[in-house]
């Protein structure tokens, strides 16, 4: 990455941090709970994250085997954890997939088949979404939480299925032959548009084995991403039960849904503090107000920061391979 591009990632990493010591500063009453957590609350909320990232991985591999690709836990664990790096350092998460494709490369997958791999991990947890938010409709009523969260899945899977369907659709007649008149106006060379044939013909290709794929290990997929979703969503009421505050469980599920997927569209790397002026706008008016700060501070490290510091351990190197290769 270039140096201006490290600027914005140090610049966006010091709002973030700006923006919780704002809400430390403003939102912890004299007198209010200190900042720390017991330990059995700590070991919840590691146990929490092991079991989100084991079902992720266990998800990726799942998906993969489901098509042919022999790819063990510990790949997918790593390409995980990879593109959880690359996610925090690049904008609007544009760095995951190129970081998660790198680690799949040198484990010695090919090209193709980790493409699919990449491919059907998308699609996989684009269902997940649509299976947890129609549940929660089902079986809650309703709140402003809960129609936070059906627009966030609804809006996410127009873009993902709408996007997908296009490129689709292209791929079936411009997969092959010259750069066309259209992508020349817009001063597509031919290189360029030669690489984006090969993105297609792997597209199609995805799609194709998809229909053959094997259906018992693909709901083995379907099921370890929602079980890693629900995971996720554990860490909040782990947190708070150590504080032994009055508050509702869904409203302790359905807002971090509605921040953790919902925030995945800020441009800015690791959100540049959005994310935690979004908690504390949202979730002031649901946790007593003394126990905002010390919740934010520990959701905020267990549903993000220690995904970055397990990623820079995990595949560090491998990303920035990755990222120096799109500058």
């Amino acid at each position: 990455m270039s140096p201006l591009r490290w600027l914005l990632v140090i610049g966006s990493f010091a709002a973030a941090a700006g923006v919780a010591l704002w809400v430390i500063g403003s939102h912890w009453p004299e007198g209010g709970l200190p900042l720390g957590l017991p330990w059995w609350s700590h070991a919840l909320a590691l146990g929490a994250v092991a079991f989100e990232l084991t079902l992720r991985s266990a998800k990726i591999a799942f998906s993969a085997r489901a098509c042919g690709i022999p790819l063990p836990l510990g790949t997918a664990a790593r390409a995980t954890l990879g593109g959880d790096f690359a996610t925090a350092i690049t904008p609007a998460r544009t760095g995951a997939e190129p970081a998660r494709f790198l680690v799949l490369r040198e484990a010695g997958v090919p090209a193709a088949r980790a493409l699919l791999v990449l491919f059907l991990e998308l699609f996989v947890e684009l269902l997940s979404l649509v299976i947890i938010a129609g549940v929660l409709l089902l079986v809650l009523p309703a709140s402003g939480a809960l129609k936070g969260v059906a627009a966030m899945v609804g809006g996410y899977a127009t873009i993902v299925l709408g996007l997908g369907a296009a490129s689709w659709l292209v791929s079936r007649r411009r997969a092959h032959g010259p750069t066309p008149p259209w992508a020349r106006t817009l001063g597509i060379g031919a290189g360029f548009w030669r690489r984006v044939q090969v993105g297609l013909r792997h597209l199609r290709e995805s799609v194709d084995a998809l229909r053959h794929a094997s259906l018992p290990l693909m709901l083995g997929a379907l099921v370890c991403s929602v079980a890693h979703i629900c995971g996720r969503l554990m860490v909040l009421p782990a947190i708070i039960l150590s504080f032994d505050a009055p508050v509702s469980l869904t409203s302790l599920i359905l807002w971090p849904l509605v921040l953790l997927y919902g925030g995945a569209l800020i441009p800015a790397p690791a959100g540049g503090g959005a994310m935690e002026f979004g908690f504390s706008a949202i979730m002031r008016d649901v946790l007593p107000q003394d126990v905002l700060a010390a919740s934010l501070i520990w959701w905020r490290f267990y549903s993000y920061y220690i995904y970055v510091l397990l990623g820079a351990f995990a595949a560090g190197r491998t990303v920035m391979r990755a990222l120096n290769n799109r500058t």
